[in-house]
């Protein structure tokens, strides 16, 4: 019967607004849209496949599985021969290539900034890591699949995330704002009448936002982030040192001895390792802390002025909230050695860091996706699926 059927994309309201894509619907005696064969045939499905989800960062993926947990926390690399056009490895095999691979290979980071900028490399990493968690050759139905997306993507930005992750095997995509899951993976209680702000300091992005009620009140994103952070050590090496050294090294030398805040105790050290710019040859040099910090100064003036940017933008109800709660910090970001010091001296506000914040995101959309019935409001709004195979 479903074989036979129109496969062309119809729209259905639900209620509050929402719509939803579906293809391969039934119809009515008198022409309108039921739900009773795919909505019967999804839910079945639904008891014999994986529900997934992603958090598709700039810098790492992970996945988690419904009832199962964190399954997978890769890079988000891939391998690809340029001659072949033909990939040759995903996740962390990809990322040991980087910087070591001859001319006609290239490590290819297919998400900038939080956003996807080449569809084709992204689907195929998504299908990856889709089949490490559903045996490609196993004769049940594709995943649910719930994607976490920077909050200040554009139409456009979402669609591609949603076509690519359709298009790499999934029955059923919906997407969730980072923020939002963040702050879901963080406990804090964004269903309440309270204020919570939750800042996520991704590879690309950072993403400030005040949750009440299930909406994202205020937000900010500002294209900041690890990365970012990376660079400007490559570019400090660069101009105090004439050294020419990779991000791969540079984000080393960031978790090693990274911070934000000055400290009289903080005597770590760590050595520059690059190629002389003046001779050509290998050269290192010992810098210390204080010398990161100075270097990262630009990217952390960015995050504190978003946070300061968002706290103006609040109604004053919630900021009391947020004064009594404090801000949360998530994301691999917030790992940066005296950071919540210094956000809580800069907003004179209590900061906290979340537990494993490097998982927030991911854990967020793994609790919705536990709980969709109740949860299902703090997702974006449509919802998009393929017919049953």
């Amino acid at each position: 019967m479903l074989a036979g059927s129109c496969l062309r994309g119809r729209v259905a309201r639900r209620p509050g607004g929402a719509r939803t894509h579906r293809i391969g619907q039934s119809k009515a005696s008198d022409g309108s849209i039921t739900r009773g064969t795919l909505g019967l045939f999804d839910g079945l499905l639904g008891l014999l496949s994986h529900d997934v989800g992603i958090d598709l960062g700039t810098a790492n993926t992970l996945v988690t599985v419904r009832n199962r947990g964190i399954v997978i926390s890769e890079p988000s690399v891939v391998a690809m021969d340029t001659r072949s056009k033909r990939v040759l490895a995903i996740g962390a095999e990809a990322k040991r290539m980087v910087g070591r691979t001859p001319a006609n290979i290239v490590a290819i980071r297919p998400l900038r900034d939080g956003v996807i900028s080449d569809f084709d490399v992204t689907e195929q990493m998504i299908r990856y890591f889709i089949n490490k968690v559903h045996d490609r050759y196993a004769r049940i139905p594709r995943p649910r699949v719930l994607v976490g997306i920077p909050s200040g993507v554009t139409e456009v930005e979402k669609r591609a995330v949603r076509d690519a992750t359709i298009n790499a095997g999934a029955r059923w995509a919906r997407l969730i704002e980072e923020p939002m899951a963040a702050a879901i993976g963080a406990g804090l209680p964004v269903s309440e009448p309270s204020g919570s702000l939750i800042v996520d300091i991704g590879g690309g992005t950072t993403e400030v936002a005040v949750i009440s009620l299930g909406g994202i009140v205020v937000s900010r994103s500002v294209r900041i982030g690890g990365d970012e952070m990376d660079t400007d050590i490559v570019g400090f090496a660069r101009r105090e040192y004439n050294l020419l050294m990779g991000e791969r090294t540079a984000e080393e030398i960031k978790i090693a001895v990274g911070s934000a805040y000055p400290s009289d105790e903080d005597t770590r050290t760590t050595t520059f390792r690059g190629r002389d710019l003046l001779t050509g040859l290998p050269r290192s040099v010992e810098v210390g802390s204080d010398q990161i910090r100075e270097a990262l100064e630009p990217s952390i003036v960015q995050i504190i002025d978003a946070i300061k940017e968002t706290i103006e933008e609040t109604p004053p109800e919630l900021v009391a909230d947020i004064m009594d709660q404090g801000i949360v910090l998530a994301g691999g970001g917030a790992l940066l050695v005296g950071l919540d010091r210094r956000v809580a001296e800069s907003t004179q506000m209590p900061v906290h860091i979340a537990d494993d914040p490097l998982t927030c995101v991911v854990r967020g959309t793994g609790r919705v996706l536990e709980d969709l019935d109740t949860l299902e409001r703090v997702l974006v709004s449509e919802q998009f699926t393929r017919a049953p195979r």
